[in-house]
C-alpha cells in the first residue's frame, strides 16, 4: 500500500530567549517549562501567561541537567562545579546541597516512584541518591570507559535504566545491581543522548550520536532495527513522543526532525533559527514538547486534541487510544443510575483490538455496521462488532454518504467513490486541488476559498459556494446543511426536488451549478469546533466552549462546558447529547426531542401541531419555550406559557397595563407596583397610578401625582402615610404646599432642625421667632454656651431685624388664606406671583404708614438677615480661635464704647454700620469672617 505523510499540525506555543540552554523538562500538573542553562542559573517559565515564575542561580558554571520532583514540590539540578543542589520551587529555599562527582555532572534522573534520583558524570560514573535516607549514595554503577552523557528510567520497568556515553555505547543497568545487564554498541562515535519508547508493546529505545544518525534499538534482542540519518552535525537529543506515532530528534545543526515511528518515514523538519539543538523535553499526556537550543527555549503542540471516537445511533463508542481500539455503551449505564447533566458516566471500557495503522480519524457508517480508521496515509475498515478487516486502501482521508457509500481522497488531484460493497464505482480528478472532502447527501470537494457539491450517483455538479469551509454537517432528513467557517456558519435549505428535475430536465449546469440548489436560511457569527442535527436542530459548541442549539436561527445556550469537549451523538430515547473530552471522558447533557420538535414546529408556523406537542414539555422548560416564543414576536404565547413571574411581568410591559396587574398583585414586589405605576402615569392612567404607587409605598411618585392634580386631600393623607415612615422630607412639603406651617415648623423641631425651624419662622411665621430661638438657645447651651447667648431675640431686640413689625403684620394678614386650595387649573394665574415679597408690596401699601419699634425709635435701615450678637471681646475670640489670619486684609476692626457692654454686628453688606453708641468698620473680606464666625458657632 502506498503510504502518505501524517497530517500533523505543529503550532508554537512559546518562544523565550536566553542563554544556552542545557535541559528543558515540562511540570506533570503546573503549566511550567524549566531550562537549566549554561551560563548557571534554572529558569520556569509560565507557558500559559508567558511568563518567568521562578529563577535559581545555581552555580557559576554551567548548570547541565535540571528536573522537577513534582510529588516534593522540588527541583533538582547538577553542575559542573560537581554539586547537586535540591531547592523547594514554592519557598524557593534549598533543600539539600552536597558534592556528588568528581567531574562535571551531565544528567540527573528522577525514578517515577521510589525516593530516588540518578546521576552520570564525566567521571565515567552513574550514582543513585535515596533522599529518604538523606540523599545517601546508595548504589554506584561503573563501566563505562568515557563521559556517561545521558540517563533515563524504562517507565515499562522502572527498576532498569539506560546511559549513552561518549566511549560508544548504550548500556542497561537494573537497581541493585552493579554490572550492566548487557551494551548497546553500533555507532562510530561517542552516544550523547537515549530515550525509551513508551507506546505499545515494543521494546525499543532510540539514542543519538556524533555520528550524526540516531538508532533505534529492540533491547530484548539487542538489535540495532533503524538508523536515521539526515542531520548535518552531531544529534544531541531525541525522544520518543509520549502520544503520536513519532520520533524526534534534534541536533547541533540547528533542526528538528520528525519521523514516523513505524515507518521511519521522515515526516517534518523543524528550524526555528535559535543555533544549536541540546535537550528535548516531553509528558505523559500532553502533545506538547520543548527543544532548548544555544539562543532559548521553544515549546511545540504537536496534532490535535480531539480524541479520536465515533458514536453510533445505538450508544455505542468506539475510540482509538494510540494503535489499541476500545469500546463502550451508552446504554450499558442502568436506567436507575442517575447521571447529572455535566457529570462523568460510568462506562465499563472494553479492549476491542488493535490498528495496523495510527488512526488520526474514526467513523461508524451511517448504519453502525462498519467503522473507517483513516492515518498514516491509508484507511481501514472494519467490522464494528468483531473489528474484522473488510476493506482497505491509500487514503488521506474518507467520508461515508448517507446511504452507505464511501469517497476516498488519495492526493489533491484523485478522488475514488466506493459502492457499499467496497467495489469501486467511479474515480475523479477535480479541475482544482481537493485540500478536503465531506460526505453526506452530496459529496463536497473544497479548496481553500471554495466548496464544491457533486451528487454520488454521476458526479455531477450540483454547486459552488465561495466560502472558506471548516466542515459541512447534514440534517438526516437531507433538507438542511451547515457550512461552518473559521468565524462563522451558515445553515442553508437544499432543494433537491429542483435540482431533480433541472438535471434530469437534461438541462446544462454551468461552473457554478444548478442556481437555485441551496437557499441561505441563516448565517450566525459564531465558530463551530464539533456539530450534529437532531431533526432541524442543529447542536454545537463553540469557540468559547458552550453548548449551543440552533432553531430557526435562534441560538440557545444549553451549557457553558468547563473544559474542551467535542460532539459525539444524540441518543433521541435518552433526549441526551454527549460529549467526549480528550482523557476519554464522557458526558450527557438534556436535550428534550419534544422542546425541539415544538420549536420546529413553531418555526415552519404550524402552531396547532405545537401547542399539541406543548403538553408534553416539562414545566421547568417553559420560561425557555416563552423566551423562544418572545424572540418570534408572540408575546402573548409567550406570556400565557411563562412561569417566572419577573418574567411574565416584563412580558406584560410589552402588552397590556391589565396583565400586568395582575402579575404584580401575584408577584407581591414594590419594584414591579413602582414599574407599573410609572407606566400608568405615563399613559394618562392615573387612578391606576395611584393604586400601584400606594401598593409599592413610593411617596416622591405619590407627591408628584398629587400635587399635579392640586389634590389636598391626597396631599394631607400622604404627609401622614409619610410622618409615619419617617420620610420627613416628603412630610415637610406636603404640608408646606397646604399652608400648615405650624405643623412644619413643629416637625423641624421634631426632627431636630432647630436652625432651619428658626430660619423658617424668621421668614414666614415672624410670630414664632422668638419661641424657636428659645429652643435653639436651649439646644445650643449644649454645644457652646457664648453661641448660645449670642442668638438674638426679637422680642428683645426688634431693631436688628429688618421690617420686623411689617413681617408680623403681613403674618397676621394671610393667615387666613393658608387654607384655601385653588384647583390645579387655576396654576397659570398664580405662576408670575412666585417671586413677589410680601413685605415689599405691603410696604408699598402703607408707604405713608410710619412702622414704630418698641423703643419708640425708627427702626435703623441694617441689612440684618444673617445677624449675630456678641460682645467685641467674644467676636475677636472666636476669629482667633478658628484661625483666620489678622492682617490689614480681613480684619475686622472694633472699636467699641469703654463705658457700655457693647456688642458686634457682623452682616453681609460691608462698610460701616451704626448700632446705638458703637461705631465698626466691616472690611471687604467679611464674607470669609462670617462663614468662619458660622462654623465656630456650630451654625449650619
Amino acid at each position: 500500500m502506498m503510504t502518505q505523510p501524517l497530517r500533523l499540525e505543529i503550532k508554537r506555543k512559546l518562544a523565550q530567549r536566553s542563554e544556552r540552554v542545557k535541559s528543558v523538562d515540562l511540570h506533570p500538573t503546573e503549566p511550567w517549562i524549566m531550562s537549566s542553562l549554561y551560563s548557571g542559573s534554572v529558569c520556569i517559565w509560565n507557558y500559559q501567561t508567558q511568563t518567568m515564575v521562578k529563577s535559581f542561580e545555581v552555580s557559576e558554571l554551567p548548570v547541565r541537567s535540571a528536573k522537577f520532583i513534582a510529588r516534593k514540590q522540588w527541583v533538582v539540578a547538577g553542575a559542573d562545579d560537581m554539586f547537586i543542589r535540591v531547592y523547594n520551587y514554592n519557598t524557593m529555599d534549598k533543600v539539600k546541597v552536597f558534592e556528588a562527582h568528581t567531574d562535571y555532572i551531565r544528567c540527573v534522573a528522577v525514578h517515577p516512584t521510589l525516593p530516588y534520583v540518578l546521576s552520570s558524570s564525566d567521571d565515567m560514573l552513574i550514582k543513585l541518591w535515596d533522599w529518604d535516607k538523606g540523599w545517601m549514595c546508595t548504589q554506584i554503577f561503573e563501566g563505562h570507559s568515557h563521559y556517561v552523557m545521558q540517563i533515563t528510567f524504562n517507565p515499562k520497568d522502572t527498576n532498569t535504566f539506560a546511559s549513552a556515553s561518549l566511549d560508544r555505547t548504550v548500556k542497561i543497568w537494573s537497581l541493585g545491581s552493579p554490572d550492566p545487564n548487557f551494551t548497546l554498541d553500533g555507532h562510530s562515535k561517542g552516544v550523547n543522548c537515549v530515550d525509551y519508547f513508551t507506546g505499545g508493546d515494543r521494546p525499543y529505545l532510540i539514542t543519538g550520536s556524533d555520528d550524526q544518525t540516531a538508532k533505534v534499538w529492540d533491547y530484548q534482542t539487542k538489535s540495532c532495527v533503524q538508523t536515521l540519518e539526515g542531520h548535518a552535525h552531531n544529534v544531541s537529543a531525541v525522544c520518543f513522543h509520549p502520544e503520536l506515532p513519532i520520533i524526534m530528534t534534534g541536533s547541533e545543526d540547528g533542526t528538528v526532525r520528525l519521523w514516523h515511528s513505524t515507518t521511519y518515514r521522515l515526516e517534518n523538519t523543524l528550524n526555528y533559527g535559535l543555533e544549536r539543538v541540546w535537550a528535548l523535553g516531553y509528558m505523559k499526556g500532553s502533545r506538547r514538547v520543548v527543544i532548548g537550543y544555544d539562543e532559548g527555549t521553544i515549546m511545540i503542540k504537536i496534532g490535535r486534541e480531539e480524541p479520536v471516537a465515533s458514536m453510533d445511533s445505538s450508544g455505542k463508542i468506539i475510540w482509538a487510544k494510540h494503535n489499541e481500539i476500545q469500546t463502550v455503551n451508552i446504554k450499558a449505564v442502568g436506567a436507575d443510575a442517575e447521571i447529572a447533566d455535566g457529570e462523568r458516566l460510568p462506562l465499563a471500557v472494553k479492549e476491542l483490538g488493535s490498528c495496523d495503522l495510527y488512526p488520526q480519524s474514526l467513523r461508524h457508517n451511517p448504519n453502525g455496521r462498519f467503522v473507517v480508521v483513516c492515518g498514516d496515509g491509508e484507511y481501514i475498515i472494519y467490522t464494528a462488532l468483531a473489528w474484522r478487516n473488510r476493506s482497505f486502501g491509500s487514503a488521506l482521508e474518507i467520508v461515508w454518504s448517507t446511504e452507505g457509500e464511501y469517497a476516498v481522497r488519495e492526493s489533491t488531484s484523485k478522488i475514488k467513490i466506493y459502492s457499499k460493497n467496497f467495489q469501486e464505482k467511479k474515480s475523479i480528478r477535480p479541475a482544482f486541488s481537493a485540500e478536503r472532502i465531506y460526505g453526506g447527501v452530496l459529496l463536497a470537494m473544497c479548496t481553500n476559498d471554495f466548496i464544491c457539491f457533486y451528487d454520488w450517483a454521476e458526479c455531477r455538479l450540483i454547486r459552488r459556494i465561495d466560502v472558506n469551509v471548516k466542515n459541512v454537517y447534514w440534517a438526516d432528513s437531507g433538507d438542511l446543511v451547515t457550512i461552518s467557517s473559521d468565524s462563522s456558519f451558515y445553515i442553508l435549505k437544499y432543494n433537491r426536488d429542483l435540482v431533480s428535475s433541472h438535471l434530469d430536465g437534461g438541462a446544462s449546469v454551468g461552473e457554478e451549478g444548478v442556481e437555485d440548489a441551496f437557499e441561505l436560511l441563516h448565517e450566525i457569527n459564531e465558530r463551530v469546533r464539533t456539530g450534529l442535527w437532531v431533526g432541524d436542530c442543529f447542536i454545537y459548541n463553540n469557540s468559547s466552549w458552550r453548548l449551543n442549539y440552533c432553531v430557526g436561527g435562534e441560538v440557545t445556550t444549553m451549557f457553558h462546558l468547563d473544559r474542551p469537549m467535542y460532539l459525539l451523538g444524540y441518543l433521541a430515547n435518552q433526549s441526551r447529547v454527549y460529549l467526549i473530552d480528550k482523557e476519554f471522558n464522557v458526558v450527557g447533557y438534556t436535550l428534550l426531542l419534544s422542546l425541539i420538535e415544538y420549536k420546529t414546529l413553531v418555526m415552519r408556523g404550524d402552531l396547532e401541531r405545537a401547542n399539541a406537542v406543548l403538553p408534553s414539555i416539562p414545566k421547568e422548560q417553559h420560561n425557555s419555550v416563552a423566551h423562544f416564543l418572545e424572540s418570534r414576536g408572540m408575546l402573548e404565547e409567550a406570556l400565557d406559557i411563562a412561569t417566572d413571574p419577573n418574567y411574565r411581568f416584563d412580558l406584560a410591559v410589552q402588552l397590556d397595563l391589565v396583565a400586568l396587574q395582575e402579575i404584580a398583585v401575584e408577584a407581591r414586589s414594590e419594584s414591579k407596583w413602582k414599574q407599573l405605576g410609572e407606566l400608568a402615569m405615563s399613559t394618562g392612567k392615573l387612578e391606576m397610578a395611584e393604586e400601584c404607587l400606594l401598593q409599592a409605598t413610593d411617596l416622591s411618585g405619590l407627591l408628584l401625582l398629587y400635587s399635579s392634580l392640586g389634590d389636598a386631600e391626597g396631599i394631607t393623607k400622604l404627609a401622614s402615610m409619610a410622618k409615619e415612615l419617617g420620610k420627613n422630607n416628603v412630610a415637610f412639603l406636603c404640608l408646606f404646599m397646604l399652608g400648615k406651617l405650624e405643623e412644619c415648623l413643629q416637625l423641624l423641631v421634631d426632627s431636630n432642625r432647630i436652625p432651619e425651624a428658626a430660619l423658617m419662622a424668621r421668614s414666614y411665621l415672624p410670630s414664632k421667632v422668638s419661641d424657636i430661638v428659645s429652643v435653639w438657645k436651649k439646644d445650643l447651651q449644649k454645644v457652646n454656651s457664648k453661641a448660645a447667648e449670642s442668638l438674638a431675640d426679637p422680642a428683645e431686640y426688634p431693631n436688628l431685624f429688618e421690617d420686623w413689625q411689617i413681617a408680623l403684620n403681613v403674618e397676621a394678614a394671610l393667615a387666613p388664606k393658608r387654607g384655601v386650595y385653588p384647583p390645579a387649573e387655576e396654576y397659570m394665574n398664580y405662576a408670575e406671583r412666585s417671586n413677589e415679597s410680601l413685605v415689599e408690596a405691603f410696604k408699598s401699601m402703607n408707604v405713608e404708614e410710619e412702622v414704630p419699634s418698641e423703643s419708640g425709635d425708627p427702626a435703623p435701615e441694617l441689612f440684618l438677615s444673617d445677624s449675630i450678637m456678641m460682645t467685641p471681646k467674644e467676636f475677636q475670640q472666636v476669629i482667633e480661635d478658628d484661625g483666620v489670619e489678622e492682617s490689614p486684609e480681613d480684619a475686622v476692626e472694633v472699636e467699641p464704647d469703654d463705658s457700655t457692654d457693647g456688642g458686634v454686628l457682623v452682616n453681609g453688606n460691608g462698610g460701616e454700620e451704626q448700632w446705638g453708641s458703637h461705631m465698626f468698620r466691616i472690611d471687604s473680606h467679611v464674607k470669609e469672617i462670617h462663614q468662619h464666625l458660622y462654623k465656630a458657632l456650630g451654625v449650619v
